[in-house]
């Protein structure tokens, strides 16, 4: 693990990692919790429907991962419409991808340096055995409407590794990657700093700038607007 790549070999896990997959050419990742025995516990809306938003651009979005099927695995069976919080082994989990750890407390100027949104963060994780707490009560009672932006799967695994919950809902939840996509579309166009240069070298420091500092302040590890909750009083929400 590194500032390149946080790969890791099945054979280094630890109960209670934060793991994570990319999907369809690095587009998004999806992350769970490994419980041991090469079980991982996450949070879909369905097999490689991660990134849907249940809306008509999931047209467009998800026709690259519909058009193959897998046969049932003989561990876990047919997962193919499984939804919410699941478990499954790890090769269900990583769906023909690669597995990578997602970092914790990390220092700013590393988490700076991992552009890409949603393998790493500032703030800390609680112990394991908090950890797994956490995802096998979520298993047994559910973590919510799955949404793209508010409460996906990273979400679900970053509760689990830490108890933080947004308590604000005008703002994107816990997730890297939602955070980095919101970065990104809004670095140049939001930033007032843009009319500052006209040059193309010019916009893509500003934007780079805007981009790096918007990942940073909307980081789990730094937000003022979470909240340490319990999950049995989680699900206990209306």
């Amino acid at each position: 693990m590194g500032l390149l790549s946080n790969k890791v070999q099945r054979s280094d896990l630890q109960t209670g990692d934060h793991v994570y997959s990319w999907r369809h050419a690095y587009i998004y990742a999806h992350h769970g919790i490994y419980t041991g025995d090469g079980k991982v516990i996450h949070f879909t809306r369905a097999a490689d429907q991660e990134v849907g938003t249940g809306t008509f651009l999931d047209r467009i979005l998800l026709s690259s991962s519909l058009s193959h099927t897998r046969n049932p695995c003989e561990k876990c069976g047919d997962l193919s419409a499984a939804s919410g919080v699941i478990i499954s082994c790890l090769d269900c989990f990583l769906s023909g991808g690669e597995l990578y750890r997602f970092e914790y407390e990390v220092t700013p100027a590393f988490f700076i340096a991992k552009a890409r949104g949603g393998t790493c963060t500032l703030a800390k994780s609680d112990t394991p055995e908090e950890v797994l707490h956490r995802a096998t009560y979520l298993l047994q009672n559910g973590f919510g409407i799955y949404h793209i932006f508010k409460n996906n799967c990273e979400d679900f695994a970053i509760y689990c590794k830490t108890g933080l919950l947004v308590i604000t809902n005008i703002s994107v939840g816990r997730s890297g990657q939602a955070a980095s996509f919101v970065a990104a579309a809004t670095a140049v166009v939001s930033s007032p700093l843009r009319f500052l240069t006209t040059s193309f070298s010019g916009l893509a420091v500003v934007a780079g700038g805007m981009y790096c500092v918007s990942r940073y302040v909307a980081d789990i590890g730094m937000r003022r607007d979470v909240e340490k909750i319990p999950v049995e009083r989680l699900v206990a929400r209306p």
